[in-house]
């Protein structure tokens, strides 16, 4: 065998060995996404039973699930189909909304604080629902296109603000950090023009709030995410190639402008209507893609895992808004803004010290 030959077998050698090295990584990743997977599930599950029984009548998860599939006393169906379900409901709708909402302008930026309560597209949306339902008086089907006008228009103008030949995650979240605080400040003034009694509604809605929340602002909110489930997993996969730079993207066959811009599209939309439904809650969309993320364990966004995380986070901190007080309910966001805001704090100073280092 001459020495080019014993080089073509060696490179041969070489390729399969790599191969099959990068097959057991791909299986690894594959069984801890699933685990991980599973292990979402079960919390939802959990906690859509803790949602369903806890309450002023308590009722059984043995009661909750006879009720849900046909069965169960007059009580306990009027109680939980009347009342809880609904909210229920939109909890889980709207943390999934989020949750996505979050992962993808993280994946996109880069940057895990651009999330749409961050970088203004929450605030925004919170300024077209607000003009639709106060300015303009009407509700039903417009508010959610009223704030997915502002949504869209906030993020249209931090995209044009943030343009310097190309667009980095943190001048974008800068950009959106200023925003937001305009948005916030035009909020404060359509509230100042309003009566109080709706000024008073209106506050309780923008600090997020799931309280009075029926069937008809789940369905919106159900739909447009059943609707972008087939984008949701277009996209899994490629923002997860996209983050090993746009060159290697390419390479691989990945479109990084057409990835890019579905996936702010799809964010801009779920977030929307998830602010539509409940408003600007805080918090749910900049936690649940990195949780996800460090459960999966192999740094890629893993939308569907982020979605799991977004809606038990919703379901379990409008469990604790409704009984944190004795006698009162607080609004879903003061919770998660609890749970959110030392994180975001740790978020920065880890930041900060990464960047001195």
């Amino acid at each position: 065998m001459t020495t080019t030959d014993e080089r073509a077998v060696r490179a041969e050698h070489d390729r399969e060995a790599a191969l099959a090295t990068l097959a057991v990584v791909r299986r690894k990743r594959l069984s801890r996404r699933l685990v991980v997977t599973i292990g979402l599930v079960v919390v939802a599950v959990a906690a859509c039973l803790a949602a369903l029984s806890v309450g002023d009548l308590t009722v059984s998860p043995l009661q909750v699930l006879l009720t849900l599939t046909g069965g169960g006393d007059d009580v306990s169906r009027l109680v939980l189909l009347e009342f809880r379900l609904p909210r229920l409901a939109v909890d889980l709708s709207v943390g999934v909304a989020f949750g996505l909402a979050g992962a993808m302008f993280q994946s996109v930026l880069r940057n895990p604080l651009a999330s749409p309560d961050i970088i203004g597209v929450s605030q925004g949306a919170s300024v077209g629902a607000v003009a639709v339902l106060l300015v303009a008086g009407v509700s039903g089907p417009l508010v959610p296109v009223g704030a997915l006008v502002g949504a869209a228009a906030v993020a249209g103008l931090n995209l044009a603000l943030a343009w310097r030949g190309g667009v980095s995650g943190y001048r974008f979240v800068l950009c959106g950090i200023a925003l937001a605080f305009v948005a916030s400040s035009i909020l404060n003034y359509f509230l100042t023009r309003t009566d109080s009694r709706a000024a008073q509604g209106a506050l309780t809605w923008i600090a997020g709030s799931t309280i009075s929340a029926t069937y008809a602002d789940f369905w919106p909110v159900l739909v447009v995410v059943v609707v972008l489930l087939p984008a949701v997993l277009w996209l899994d996969r490629r923002l997860g190639l996209l983050e090993m730079g746009d060159q290697t993207a390419e390479a691989l066959g990945v479109s990084a402008l057409r990835t890019r811009l579905v996936a702010v599209l799809c964010g801009v939309v779920l977030a929307a209507v998830a602010t539509a439904a409940a408003g600007p809650v805080a918090f749910v969309a900049l936690i649940s893609g990195p949780v996800a993320r460090r459960l999966a364990g192999d740094g890629h966004p893993a939308l569907p895992q982020a979605a799991l995380v977004g809606m038990s986070l919703m379901a379990l901190a409008d469990l604790a808004a409704q009984y944190v007080l004795p006698d009162a309910q607080v609004p879903v966001g003061i919770v998660t803004g609890i749970i959110g805001g030392p994180y975001l704090v740790w978020l920065l100073a880890t930041g900060s010290r990464r960047r001195s280092a």
